[in-house]
């Protein structure tokens, strides 16, 4: 199984750009035979939780059925981050594409201290099945609470994948916490990052990927979009950048 962290520089508020600069990224994963890709949180809108509101959409929105083709067509899966409405409420989420499936999608259990007035907290964990591996998926401050992986854990996953803003102040906080969570329960751990800015943060690139020892075998640069791409059958990284 080969698995991709996307890691892209959003365009503020902007969902068919974005969803463009998906395809492009989609498309060199696709050519590189990836199994499942990870973007980052939110990566439809950027991480823009004042314009939240107005851009959120129901998860199963026709805006997004490309995502659906692109999976089929490339027997892909993909999870892209959007801001979803259900009632008078919004979430941020993961959207999840698997070939020949239905859309499903995971909402954001823990949220940041300035996330709490504008989202409501997801109650449900997400684990996928892909080619006999069981992965779990985390959006950023998922990562504060130990539950969330010791869940992942709990319920068999070989890989806990991390999709995050991250900013260069904060990055290396949270590198040193994933690291540990691969080393303390032996699953694979993907994380991926925007670059460039979104919601005022200085954006830290560095997607990157650990073994089941909580040793980095791969780490993007801090400028340019790209994949980082883990062959889980030999623990090889390749590096793919976009521009």
């Amino acid at each position: 199984m080969k698995i991709a962290a996307a890691q892209i520089k959003p365009v503020k508020g902007d969902i068919l750009k974005n969803i463009e600069k998906h395809k492009t990224v989609i498309n060199a994963a696709a050519h590189h035979n990836v199994d499942l890709m990870i973007f980052p949180e939110l990566s439809i809108t950027g991480y823009e939780p004042e314009l939240a509101k107005q851009l959120s959409i129901h998860y199963e929105d026709p805006v997004l059925d490309i995502f659906q083709k692109m999976a089929d067509e490339n027997k892909i899966s993909i999870t892209v981050g959007m801001p979803v409405k259900s009632d008078d409420r919004v979430f941020i989420s993961s959207i999840i594409f698997q070939p020949g499936k239905r859309r499903d999608v995971y909402l954001k259990r823990n949220l940041f201290s300035t996330e709490t007035g504008i989202f409501s907290k997801g109650e449900n964990f997400c684990q996928l099945e892909i080619l006999q591996n069981k992965v779990s998926l985390a959006i950023c401050y998922d990562l504060s609470d130990p539950m969330h992986s010791q869940e992942a854990c709990q319920v068999g996953s070989d890989i806990y994948t991390a999709s995050v803003l991250n900013s260069v102040n904060g990055v290396d906080e949270d590198l040193i916490k994933l690291s540990n969570i691969a080393k303390t329960y032996h699953m694979h751990v993907v994380m991926a990052n925007f670059t460039g800015e979104s919601g005022g943060y200085e954006c830290a690139g560095k997607s990157s990927v650990w073994n089941n020892n909580g040793s980095l075998l791969g780490q993007l640069n801090r400028e340019n979009e790209g994949l980082l791409i883990l062959n889980m059958e030999n623990n090889q990284v390749e590096k793919i950048y976009i521009n």
